[in-house]
């Protein structure tokens, strides 16, 4: 198996809370990670009919086959079983008894939530981080980064990226998203997952989505939760903290993996990347997803925001962290040129408590010009959080 970075942060917390819950997307890689760190633990799956089936009826008999603990995967199957294992871990609160995974956190997170507060350390496993591909593959030009993506089988199994991602957004459709939402027609939200891709990056507008979806508001809201739930996408809030200004209050959509949004569009090579005309948006995509994964690698939560007021000046990302902020700037370009800072040097003059200011952009040379600390799209791991 390919080392994953939130190893460290999973031992850490496995010998301080008697459950720890991983979730994430389908085929990040939660199972292998899990049996991999802890190949001592019994490991069930409720993907299995007749293991979820004996939760799901005899919820007490099924913990009773696993007193000393086990890998219990695909808990989302039956979210009910958090309730049990509450009580189960009350009689013998032993740290790292249960390893819980789960491909979805609609009723997941629910249920753990209220089932299990103070008793399960939660996790977040996405797809490989450019960090951890570069241990294993040979340096790629961007826009081949970009086309790849970066789910675990494409590289552990050589996939086209094409035929992987295909069959991903068929089985996504056909079994998470049927389960979720009971959705007869697919049809109709496959759609909508097309036309989400094509707004990656950008300010999300649900009416307009609704009317080109043909769907209602509300419909259009409900199935964004589904998207964001199954970490499919992730909805950054704007920053407002402190700030005099009148700005943008809508979220923006991001989607959590590149290669996922260059089969939704049709692209179909690396080479078609270079000239596309969301070229810029799937570039910040990219950088966005990486500092998510690069964050929740560490066992932080996201804290990110972008900032935009009413006459168009905007920062791509800004870090929260409480006291500070930190801003970043986002650009495909490969070369430094000075329309670069003006945003950054925009929102400075404002009552902002800023720490950091970066620029991660598409060429090669790292510098700090102007107080900014100029960084390449290959060394996103060199910012600090």
């Amino acid at each position: 198996m390919k080392p994953r970075l939130l190893s460290e942060k999973v031992l850490q917390v496995y010998r301080k809370y008697p459950i720890l819950t991983i979730t994430g997307p389908r085929q990040s890689g939660k199972t292998t990670l899990s049996r991999m760190l802890f190949p001592q633990k019994k490991y069930v799956t409720l993907e299995n009919p007749d293991n979820r089936e004996f939760a799901q009826v005899d919820p007490l008999g099924f913990l009773k086959e696993y007193e000393n603990g086990a890998i219990i995967d695909e808990i989302q199957r039956c979210p009910d079983l958090a309730s049990y294992l509450q009580g189960e871990v009350d009689k013998n609160n032993s740290p790292g008894r249960f390893i819980l995974t789960g491909s979805g956190q609609f009723e997941l997170m629910q249920s753990v939530s209220q089932s299990l507060a103070g008793r399960t350390a939660i996790l977040r496993l996405l797809p490989f981080s450019l960090e951890e591909t570069d241990s294993f593959v040979e340096r790629r030009d961007s826009n081949e980064v970009l086309f790849t993506g970066f789910y675990p089988r494409i590289f552990d199994q050589n996939l086209d990226p094409q035929d992987y991602y295909s069959f991903y957004i068929d089985t996504y459709l056909q079994r998470d998203v049927r389960m979720i939402l009971n959705i007869q027609d697919l049809s109709r939200f496959e759609i909508f997952l097309k036309l989400c891709a094509g707004r990656t990056g950008q300010i999300l507008n649900y009416n307009e989505l609704g009317t080109a979806s043909g769907v209602s508001h509300n419909t259009i809201k409900s199935w964004i939760n589904v998207l964001e739930a199954s970490f499919i996408i992730k909805l950054i809030r704007p920053y407002y903290k402190n700030l005099n200004l009148r700005l943008i209050k809508s979220p923006k959509l991001f989607f959590l993996d590149t290669g996922l949004v260059c089969s939704l569009l049709g692209i179909k090579n690396s080479e078609h990347i270079k000239n596309h005309p969301l070229k810029g948006a799937i570039f910040e995509t990219f950088i966005v997803s990486e500092i998510i994964k690069n964050r929740f690698n560490k066992g932080l939560k996201e804290d990110l925001y972008f900032l935009r007021d009413s006459k168009g000046h905007e920062i791509d990302l800004v870090f929260d962290s409480g006291m500070t902020c930190d801003l970043c700037e986002i650009k495909s370009s490969m070369t430094i040129n000075k329309d670069f800072f003006k945003n950054i040097q925009y929102f400075s003059k404002m009552e902002l408590p800023i720490k950091n200011k970066y620029i991660i952009y598409g060429g090669e040379e790292k510098r700090n010009q102007l107080k900014v600390e100029i960084l390449p799209w290959d060394r996103i791991r060199e910012i600090e959080y």
